[in-house]
This record gives C-alpha cells, sequence and structure tokens, in this order.
C-alpha cells in the first residue's frame, strides 16, 4: 500500500535492533485518515473471508482493527494485557514476548466475547516473529474458534514470522513488507505487501 509505505519511509524511524518507530501515525498519534484507508485495504483483501470477528491486540492494533471491522461489518475484540474489574474470573489468558517493551506481556480475552465455533480474522500493526500474533492464535483456539486470516499494516519478513505462521494455512496480508532494516535503512519488498 503506496500510502502507508511514504508514511514510513517520510516519518519512520528506524531505530536499530529491528526496531521501526512509527509512533507519529500509528503507534503513539494516530492518523485516522491513514488508519481509514489501511481499513478499507484489508476489507478488500479480506472480502468473502467468513470471518464472523476481528481479534487485536491491545493497543497498536485497535486502530487498524476498528477501521477494518468498520468496512468489514465486523466486530472487533482486543486482547487486554491486564484484567479489569469488569473481567469475569475466568479468562483466555496466554503470553506473548514484546520486542518493543523487552518483556513477556500478557494478552487476556473474556470468553463472553471469544465463542467456539466462531471463525476469527486477526488484524494487527506489525507481524515481526509473528510472536503477538501466534498468541491471538492460541486465545482463539483456546476458545474453540478458528482462525481464518490474518491481516497486518507492516511485515518485517526478515524476523521469519510469516514462517511461524505457516501451520495455520491461512491468508495472511501485509500491507507493507519491510526486507531489511540494516545500516539504518527501511527496505520494501513486494512479495508479501497487499
Amino acid at each position: 500500500m503506496e500510502l502507508l509505505k511514504q508514511r514510513i519511509l517520510k516519518e519512520g524511524q528506524n531505530l536499530g535492533k529491528g526496531i521501526l518507530k512509527v509512533d507519529r501515525f500509528i503507534n503513539h498519534q494516530v492518523d485516522p485518515t491513514l488508519m481509514d484507508a489501511c481499513g478499507l485495504e484489508f476489507a478488500r483483501l479480506f472480502a468473502g473471508t467468513p470471518a464472523v470477528k476481528i481479534l487485536t491486540a491491545e493497543i497498536s492494533g485497535i486502530a487498524p482493527a476498528l477501521m477494518a471491522g468498520k468496512y468489514l461489518n465486523l466486530p472487533v475484540v482486543y486482547a487486554r494485557k491486564s484484567k479489569p474489574v469488569t473481567m469475569p474470573n475466568q479468562v483466555y489468558i496466554t503470553v506473548a514476548p514484546s520486542h518493543t517493551k523487552g518483556h513477556n506481556t500478557e494478552l487476556i480475552v473474556s470468553p463472553e466475547y471469544l465463542e467456539r465455533g466462531e471463525k476469527i480474522l486477526i488484524i494487527d500493526d506489525f507481524l515481526a516473529s509473528g510472536a503477538t500474533i501466534a498468541g491471538l492464535v492460541r486465545l482463539a483456539q483456546t476458545a474453540g474458534a478458528e482462525v481464518v486470516g490474518i491481516g497486518t499494516l507492516v511485515e518485517k519478513t526478515f524476523e521469519g514470522g510469516r514462517d511461524l505462521l505457516a501451520y495455520l494455512n491461512v491468508p495472511i496480508h501485509s500491507l507493507v513488507s519491510i526486507c531489511s532494516m540494516d545500516d539504518n535503512k527501511i527496505e520494501f519488498t513486494d512479495q508479501y505487501a497487499a
């Protein structure tokens, strides 16, 4: 997706060690116009997918998932990082390592929002090592739901996340794919980009 690629080139920062800072338009400050365009593109890519719900991770996955949900007319459930008092005692919970935080993060979903037999589309901001998305897959599978597709804004192909998720045998679409962040550069590839 050219619009997203140009924003990354203009405003993204390569912080080294595979970390891409996109806080100006995705992760801290969110550009609603850009996210709307991304949601429309996800809707195009996943048109006809039998999903009944979108699942994402708190907090950076919410904006793209919400916009995809708008255009696909699907509710969005996000896995929380901490359990509020409003959540029941019995929850679905898993742990995933966070590359940017440097520690493990809990992902928690209430059973009332993720049910047996539901077909789930996962939308998130990044596909890097695949650890967070694999955590979302575990939550869906624990609930007895079926993941039918995965969409991400940005894929860092050099981290191998797509290979980790290949066993699911579902469509995986990334709006932009980065093949290298060596030497303080950001190099894109069209290999997996939508």
